[in-house]
């Protein structure tokens, strides 16, 4: 059904269940609830998508007059304070009192083999034949290819830097050759070992810890942290624009810009 401002309506819980469904989130287990975290009107003209649910992101979606949020990083973490107060209380209030659905999709978002931020960023980069790193559960949250040719470590920075448009965080290598890549958008620093224990050349992410420095120089791999929301900007646009073309509603990204 075709609302006054011309783009089709779908109802809240349809759009739940199929949203639910394509991303399989009862495969996966989480560290946040995955799916319709705030309810809000039954029926969905407008679609919002961002990367997180910040007070700027909802203020835009109020501003115009959407009727649902789909973000990656929603909220009620694993591990939070439960109350509502301060910083939480002001953002579920704005979403309750515009009556605004938010929809929320973590790992399964991760690991979608098309549409998920790893897959998106392997298409943005134009890595050739994307497969999961077996080793490491859920499937997908860390995948490698491998390149037709070798490539310099100074130059995959460029090319990393070129195709996010911002400088990479934290670059550590010694300009070996790269070959075999194995990447986890995100905070995936952790993954650097199994990286490495899979024979991979570099690793990219999206955050830097201390320990993840010598990991990579003890191991050999050229690492690189090219920024939590940087990496993760992706997913969450391709799924917006799939289901606007699925359902037919108006989608609109709001990239949120953060330095991290």
């Amino acid at each position: 059904m075709r609302n006054k401002r011309g783009a089709k309506d779908v109802k809240r819980a349809e759009l739940q269940s199929y949203l639910n469904n394509f991303l399989a989130i009862d495969r996966i287990k989480d560290y946040c609830p995955n799916g319709l975290q705030v309810e809000g009107r039954d029926n969905i003209h407008k679609i919002i998508t961002g990367v997180t649910a910040c007070q700027a992101l909802i203020e835009h979606a109020v501003a115009e007059d959407a009727d649902a949020i789909l973000v990656h990083h929603g909220y009620f973490w694993k591990g939070e304070p439960a109350e509502i107060q301060g910083m939480k209380k002001r953002r579920l209030q704005l979403l309750l009192r515009n009556d605004i659905n938010l929809f929320a999709y973590h790992l399964p978002l991760d690991v979608h083999p098309r549409l998920g931020n790893n897959a998106q960023l392997a298409r943005l980069m134009d890595w050739p034949d994307p497969a999961p790193l077996t080793t490491v559960e859920p499937e997908g949250v860390v995948m490698y290819a491998e390149l037709s040719h070798d490539e310099s470590a100074v130059s995959l920075a460029e090319q990393l830097e070129q195709r996010l448009g911002r400088p990479l965080f934290c670059a550590e290598h010694d300009d070996q050759a790269i070959r075999r890549i194995a990447w986890c958008t995100g905070g995936g620093q952790g993954f650097i070992d199994a990286a490495a224990q899979a024979g991979c050349d570099a690793f990219i992410t999206g955050e830097v810890s201390e320990q993840t420095i010598h990991s990579a120089r003890e191991q050999g791999i050229a690492f690189y942290a090219a920024g939590h929301h940087a990496t993760e900007r992706y997913g969450i646009r391709a799924l917006g624009e799939h289901l606007a073309e699925q359902f037919g509603f108006a989608h609109r990204f709001i990239d949120i810009d953060s330095p991290a």
